[in-house]
C-alpha cells in the first residue's frame, strides 16, 4: 500500500472514530500519539436517552480509557468538554477513570462543563476554559420516585459527598466551599447553585488557567516532555 493509500486509509479510521464516539487519536512526529476524547452534550448512563439528544455514551469511552492506559504509543490525552452534565454515576466513572490514567491529560471546557461535567473537567493533570466557557455547580437531583425518609437524605448526602470530594481532591477549592457553591440562593431564580463564566472558573480555583485549543496543545507537549512541532506560516498570530 503506497502513502497515499495509507494517509486515505487514516482519514477514513478517523472519520469513523469521530462519527462512532466522538473520538479522534492524532498521529505526532515520530510515532507518538495524542487521544482527542470529546464530552459533548448529555453523559448516558444504564438508560438510553432520546435518539435526537446528542449524548456521550460511557460504555463506549470506559473501554476505550482502558485502551488508551494499554496502549504504548499514545503519549498523551487532551479532553474536549461542552456538556450539560448528565448520569452521576457515569460521569463519576469516567471521571475516576481519566484521573487514575498514567499518561499526560489535559482538559478544556468550551461551551460549559455543569453539572457532573464539573469531576470531569478537573480530573485531568491540568485544566483550562475559554473566556466563554461556563462551569454550574448545583445539588444533586435524582428522577423518579423519592420516598420521604431519614435514609433518602443520608443516600443524597452520600452521593453528594462523592461528587464534592472528587471535586476537592482534583483541584484547587476545599470541599466545604464546593458545597457552598452548590448550595447558593442568589444567582439563579428557581434554583441552587453556582454559574462561573471563564476567569470566575479559575479564581474560584476549579480550572487552572483560562485558554483555547493551542494552550491546551502547548500545556499538554511540555507535560509529556516534548516541543511542540507548530508548521505552517503563524506569523499573523500573536
Amino acid at each position: 500500500m503506497g502513502e497515499t493509500e495509507n494517509r486515505q486509509e487514516q482519514e477514513k479510521q478517523q472519520q469513523e472514530q469521530i462519527r462512532d464516539n466522538g473520538q479522534l487519536t492524532l498521529q505526532e512526529p515520530g510515532g507518538s500519539r495524542i487521544h482527542l476524547l470529546s464530552v459533548i452534550g448529555e453523559i448516558e448512563g444504564h438508560d438510553n436517552l432520546s435518539a435526537n439528544s446528542k449524548t456521550t455514551k460511557y460504555e463506549h469511552v470506559l473501554p476505550k480509557l482502558a485502551q488508551i492506559e494499554d496502549d504504548p504509543s499514545i503519549r498523551g490525552m487532551l479532553v474536549l468538554l461542552n456538556t450539560m452534565g448528565g448520569d452521576v454515576e457515569a460521569g463519576l466513572a469516567i471521571a475516576e477513570m481519566i484521573s487514575s490514567i498514567s499518561i499526560p491529560t489535559v482538559s478544556l471546557v468550551l461551551g460549559g462543563s455543569h453539572s457532573i461535567g464539573v469531576p470531569l473537567a478537573v480530573s485531568t493533570d491540568y485544566s483550562f476554559i475559554v473566556p466563554t466557557g461556563t462551569m454550574l455547580i448545583h445539588p444533586v437531583r435524582l428522577s423518579g420516585m423519592v420516598i420521604g425518609a431519614p435514609q433518602t437524605y443520608e443516600y443524597f448526602q452520600k452521593i453528594q459527598d462523592r461528587i464534592t470530594g472528587f471535586i476537592s481532591a482534583h483541584s484547587r477549592v476545599s470541599q466545604d466551599r464546593v458545597e457552598q457553591m452548590m448550595m447558593e440562593t442568589g444567582q439563579m431564580t428557581k434554583d441552587l447553585g453556582t454559574i462561573l463564566v471563564g476567569k470566575e472558573a479559575v479564581e474560584a480555583g476549579l480550572i487552572n488557567e483560562v485558554g483555547g485549543i493551542r494552550e491546551a496543545f502547548d500545556k499538554l507537549y511540555q507535560l509529556m516532555g516534548r516541543e511542540r512541532e507548530i508548521t505552517g506560516d503563524n506569523s499573523g498570530k500573536k
